[in-house]
């Protein structure tokens, strides 16, 4: 059995979940996200939880059983608390700011780097450097930061660049200027 796949997922109060014509439908207070499923799998509606079952044990099926519990977890939490993603500027002169839903940054490069903000995403610039990204699709916040941070990666001389929160940037020593 999977150990990801056998974890049964709670639903919180307000939320609904339905599963008609192999999609899943998931309702509640910040939106409604709906997401396609194979028939090897099976889900079975206890009230305050949902248990995700497999037809066979052959290995696709079994891949599938733990995909889409944690896919069924992951909209779950989107609809009910929401999912954001923080990114770290860090240079001189380097700054980012919101302008409608458009998000201006300052890089380092000749020109202003612009980026559209998606639908169903907002992005909130604080003083420090740090822009967070929040919505309610998980795949969706990873994927937008993602390629914000590749607009100028972290360098790991002076550590110039945007970088996740979280990420541990691996520092060079550079040049000894010995002769």
């Amino acid at each position: 059995m999977s150990r990801i796949g056998k974890i049964p997922v709670k639903v919180p109060s307000g939320v609904k979940v339905a599963f008609a014509n192999s999609t899943i439908v998931v309702e509640g207070p910040k939106g409604k996200l709906s997401q396609y499923y194979h028939d090897v799998v099976t889900f079975d509606n206890k009230g305050a939880e949902i248990v995700v079952g497999r037809v066979n044990d052959e290995k696709q099926t079994r891949a599938y059983h733990g995909l889409y519990r944690n896919l069924l977890n992951n909209m779950v939490i989107g609809v009910s608390s929401g999912w954001s993603r923080a990114l770290v500027i860090n240079g001189v002169g380097y700054r980012a700011e919101v302008n409608g839903k458009l998000l201006n940054m300052n890089l380092g490069y000749s020109n202003e780097v612009c980026v559209g903000i998606p639908e169903g995403l907002s992005v909130a610039v604080e003083q420090n450097g740090r822009i967070v990204i929040a919505g309610i699709d998980k795949q969706r916040v990873g994927q937008f930061a993602s390629e914000i941070r590749k607009l100028r990666g972290p360098e790991p001389y002076k550590g110039k660049g945007i970088k996740y929160e979280e990420e541990h940037i691996r520092r060079k020593v550079g040049k000894s200027g010995v002769k």
